[in-house]
């Protein structure tokens, strides 16, 4: 049986990279990672080389199951050099320890953005709809746009083995949110990447682009849209121990350019200390505090002091891998200092 194979790449567009995919048809795939072939691709093309040496190397690092097309699966991969090396553009290889006793749920926000009228979907041309309010987590045809789209995108996301854990529609008309959890950074961002594919493949059959953008709306009266990172290791599951909580912030405050180099483009206009947000020189965490850097979830405390912590820093449009990588990194250096 012939099998197409979607190969999927972030390119090295800056400061924000974008999403590539080509399809390979193979013969007999059994769907496992390791059976993938290694692929190539022109890197001029993509921003990632120059054209008289053009050639990079595609790396299979995850494969689920294609839910828009028969005998067909998607292939989350790497870009390498041509010597095997990782890319620079590489997101993926700055995880240098991927410790599984870590999990991370990443809150993934953006808009649609109607390609026909450049503006989200709701907003009537030439100015703005009610101000923010009724459209967080809202339901009718006066606050809620573009349902059909994330329901079908929910659905791809589930029938492709992602786990998706919930959706709801954001603060902003046309802003909408989905979330996913893993164990392990690397699975963690396999996992985002490719569901921002199937959003982005999603939204062409509605004439919608994706946005990103943290703030895409300006410094109007309007929330932009993060990435918040949730996130928890052995330590902070099982002891039961505020102090291991405050240690961790702590480290966290003394890391402030580690995180916010990797926290996305353009976040220093959202990260604004107005908006549900602290100041992005600033670093503060509290319980069930939305304005800080990091919230402690009401969860963790009724549980003992067991459960995780909440990154409220990163943007829509951070590499999940490198803002986990960031966070396994301080949280290992605030045990080493302990």
């Amino acid at each position: 049986m012939q099998c197409k194979l979607e190969y999927i790449w972030l390119d090295g567009c800056t400061p924000t990279q974008s999403l590539r995919g080509k399809t390979k048809v193979v013969k007999d795939f059994s769907g496992k990672v390791e059976d993938a072939p290694m692929w190539n691709f022109d890197g001029s093309s993509t921003e990632q080389a120059d054209g008289s040496a053009s050639d990079l190397l595609l790396k299979p690092v995850a494969v689920f199951p294609d839910p828009h097309r028969k005998n067909a699966f998607l292939v989350m991969t790497e870009v390498m050099n041509a010597d095997g090396t990782p890319h620079e553009s590489n997101g993926r290889a700055t995880i240098d320890d991927d410790d599984e006793d870590f999990w991370f749920g990443f809150e993934q926000e953006y808009f649609f953005w109607d390609t026909e009228t450049n503006l989200p979907p709701g907003f009537p041309p030439g100015g703005f709809p009610g101000p923010q309010g009724p459209y967080y987590c809202s339901v009718g045809a006066a606050n809620a746009f573009g349902r059909s789209a994330v329901e079908e995108h929910l659905d791809a996301c589930l029938d492709a083995g992602i786990n998706v854990e919930g959706i709801n529609g954001e603060v902003a008309a046309g802003q909408w949110e989905f979330q996913v959890f893993a164990k392990g950074a690397r699975r963690a961002g396999d996992e985002v990447w490719v569901a921002r594919y199937l959003l982005a493949r999603v939204g062409e059959n509605y004439g919608y682009s994706i946005e990103y953008h943290p703030k895409p709306l300006g410094q109007l009266d309007w929330n932009g849209s993060g990435m918040h990172a949730n996130f928890s290791n052995g330590e902070m599951r099982t002891l039961g121990d505020e102090a291991v909580f405050t240690r961790i912030c702590e480290a966290f405050g003394d890391q402030i350019p580690r995180h916010i180099d990797v926290y996305g483009a353009n976040n220093d206009q959202r990260l604004t200390g107005e908006h549900e947000t602290q100041a992005i020189d600033k670093f503060s965490y509290g319980i069930c505090d939305r304005g800080a850097s990091i919230r402690i979830p009401v969860n963790t405390i009724e549980d003992g002091w067991k459960g995780r912590l909440e990154d409220r820093r990163p943007a829509s449009n951070a590499d999940p891998y490198k803002v986990a990588a960031a966070i396994i990194a301080t949280v290992k250096e605030s045990v080493a200092v302990a």
